[in-house]
C-alpha cells in the first residue's frame, strides 16, 4: 500500500519583531498550505479554516516539511485539537542538520538541488497578510510547499541533497535515507494510536 503524504507549509501573520521567538504561537497562522499524494493535489487554508486542515492532515501517514517540528507545527497547535506531537512528521531541515551538524536554508537547498528559488521571504509573506492580498499569499506559501515536495523527492530517489553553504559559498552533498526514515515515524505513530476514535 502507497504511503499517503502530506507536505505543509504555514506562514505567519507576524514577525519575530513583533513576538518573543519563545512564544510562537503569538505569531498566528495567516495561511496554511498543503500537497497531498493521495489526491495529487495543492490546497491552501486561511487562519479560520484550520480544524479541516486538521482532518486532512489526520489522514497522512507521514506529514513532511521544512523547519515543520520547531516552527510550523508550533505555530499550529493552538488551533489544533490533536496535539501536534501525534502527527508523524518528517522534518528536512532536521534530517539535514543531523548530517552537517548545522541548519541550511530552504532557498539554498532548493538553488543547490533544484537549480530553483524560492518566489520570496517570510516577511513579504507578511506584508501580503497584512495588507490583506490573500489569495497572493496562499500562492507564495504554495510555491514553498511545491519546492519543499520537489526537494522531498529528489531526496528519495538519489538518496542525497545538496545546498549551498553561507559559510564558504560551495555546493555540499548531504546523504539522506527519508525513505526509511519515513517508514519508521509511520510505523512509530501506528503503534501508538495518535487518532482514537473514542475517548471511551
Amino acid at each position: 500500500m502507497t504511503m499517503r503524504t502530506m507536505v505543509l507549509d504555514i506562514e505567519t501573520q507576524k514577525g519575530f519583531n513583533e513576538v518573543d521567538r519563545k512564544k510562537l504561537h503569538l505569531l498566528k497562522v495567516s495561511v496554511a498550505c498543503i500537497y497531498d499524494s493521495k489526491t495529487d493535489s495543492y490546497l491552501g487554508f486561511e487562519e479560520k479554516e484550520m480544524l479541516k486542515l486538521e482532518e486532512i492532515l489526520k489522514q497522512a501517514d507521514l506529514v513532511i516539511g521544512f523547519n515543520i517540528r520547531d516552527f510550523d507545527m508550533e505555530v499550529l497547535a493552538p488551533y489544533l485539537i490533536t496535539p501536534v506531537k501525534n502527527f508523524p512528521t518528517l522534518d528536512l531541515l532536521v534530517e539535514i542538520e543531523k548530517v552537517r551538524g548545522h541548519r541550511v536554508s530552504l532557498q539554498s537547498v532548493a538553488q543547490a538541488t533544484l537549480n530553483a528559488s524560492k518566489s520570496g521571504t517570510g516577511w513579504d509573506a507578511i506584508r501580503l497578510f497584512k495588507e490583506g492580498r490573500i489569495e497572493e499569499l496562499k500562492k507564495y506559501c504554495l510555491d514553498d510547499v511545491r519546492i519543499t515536495k520537489e526537494i522531498y523527492e529528489y531526496g528519495l530517489k538519489h538518496g542525497k541533497v545538496l545546498f549551498i553553504s553561507n559559510r564558504d559559498y560551495q555546493t555540499h552533498e548531504v546523504p539522506v535515507d527519508w525513505k526509511n526514515a519515513g517508514k519508521e515515524l509511520k510505523e512509530q505513530k501506528k503503534e501508538e494510536n495518535p487518532f482514537p476514535t473514542s475517548l471511551f
